[in-house]
């Protein structure tokens, strides 16, 4: 496989909107910016006015390095959640749906089906479930942050079982992850696969796979890129936090992606996210996203999610701001991870698109196991 790896310079942060009632910024200071090489292209389609963005050199696919930052939390956009916002949770009780919340959990869409046939120029996606995507993209077969397992720690089983057998699956040519929460990092799932998987995973999350055994592990830095056989992979910021112990808030990055194939099809993958400036920065940096996987779940009750997971009308307003043409939801259907029924993420995020008088083709509320094409 031809890897390559790329370094663009980050921008200026863009100022943040303020938020009610408690969010406020932490300041991240731009990193200093890395040489232009001379001989790579300049960012296309940029709006009018705005400044010019920087190129990007790239560099060998694999890197580690062992000097990131002991903390990222100079990166949150907002606070974490202080004793008197754990103290008001559990005297309220809101962590999981009333039973009448609850009592739709049949209906809620599992739909599983073949994987469409994909050759080197087909742009397909298929939910897993929660935030696991099979997305065939430039001939590649891309797993984001892979859950195949039935429950993981601290809540209850599925609502819904896998959309995709394991079994089924194509050989996996790369795996994405957006940070280290247990919904979105599985440690039985990640064991199924051959330990020369190319893994892309968040600045110093990479020690935790090595540990494991596997041998191609690329850690990236917001703005930072890989490629993997002509389709690259863009990490972009995203309005949440890490932390997989008692010890380790902050310790690794997280954020979202932008797969790009060689034919200039995009796919934005936002990992686990609030609503914030980064999306309209990551539309400038990214133009013509042809479809955007967007979370819509896990946002009750709304003063204690609000700054970590999109409701489903900011996940409306994020495609808007991304310029995206499309948007797929995820992160709903499947774990109970909140107190909000289990049917609203998908009822408001469909008024909601039609509030916003986008066209109707181009919603895809794929069913848990469903498909669909971008380019046969």
């Amino acid at each position: 496989m031809t890897e390559r790896t790329a370094r663009p310079a980050p921008a200026a942060q863009a100022p943040h909107p303020a938020e009610a009632p408690h969010p406020a910024e932490a300041a991240h200071p731009a990193a200093p910016a890395v040489p232009q090489d001379p001989a790579a292209p300049a960012e296309a389609s940029r709006p009018a006015g705005a400044p010019a963005l920087p190129t990007s050199v790239l560099q060998p696919l694999g890197r580690l390095r062992a000097d990131w930052p002991r903390s990222f939390a100079d990166r949150l956009t907002a606070p974490l959640p202080g004793v008197r916002a754990l103290a008001r949770l559990a005297r309220e009780g809101a962590v999981r749906p009333r039973p009448e919340g609850l009592r739709d959990a049949p209906l809620l869409p599992f739909e599983p089906g073949p994987l469409p046939p994909a050759g080197p120029s087909t742009v397909a996606v298929t939910w897993a479930g929660h935030a696991s995507w099979v997305l065939r993209i430039g001939g590649l077969t891309v797993l984001t942050d892979p859950v195949w397992s039935r429950r993981i720690l601290g809540t209850p089983a599925r609502l819904t079982p896998v959309g995709v057998r394991w079994e089924d699956l194509p050989p996996v040519d790369a795996v994405v992850i957006s940070h280290n929460h247990f919904d979105h990092l599985d440690a039985p799932t990640l064991r199924r696969l051959p330990r020369a998987t190319p893994v892309l995973v968040p600045a110093g999350l990479g020690r935790w796979f090595v540990r494991r055994g596997f041998t191609r592990v690329t850690e990236l830095d917001w703005w930072e890129a890989a490629e993997l056989d002509g389709v690259r992979f863009d990490f972009v910021p995203a309005h949440h936090w890490s932390k997989r112990t008692l010890l380790d808030t902050c310790r690794s990055l997280w954020g979202g992606w932008v797969l790009t194939d060689p034919a200039g099809h995009r796919v934005h993958f936002a990992g686990d996210t609030g609503y914030g400036h980064w999306f309209a920065e990551i539309g400038r940096r990214h133009p013509g996203i042809d479809l955007a996987l967007l979370p819509i779940g896990a946002y009750a009750p709304r003063w204690w999610l609000r700054d970590v997971h999109t409701d489903p009308e900011e996940a409306v307003r994020a495609l808007q701001d991304l310029g995206a043409r499309r948007m797929a939801p995820m992160h709903w259907a499947t774990f109970v991870l909140s107190s909000e029924p289990v049917l609203e993420p998908l009822t408001r995020v469909r008024a909601a698109w039609a509030h916003a008088g986008l066209p109707a083709d181009d919603l895809w509320t794929l069913p848990v196991g469903g498909s669909r094409v971008l380019v046969p």
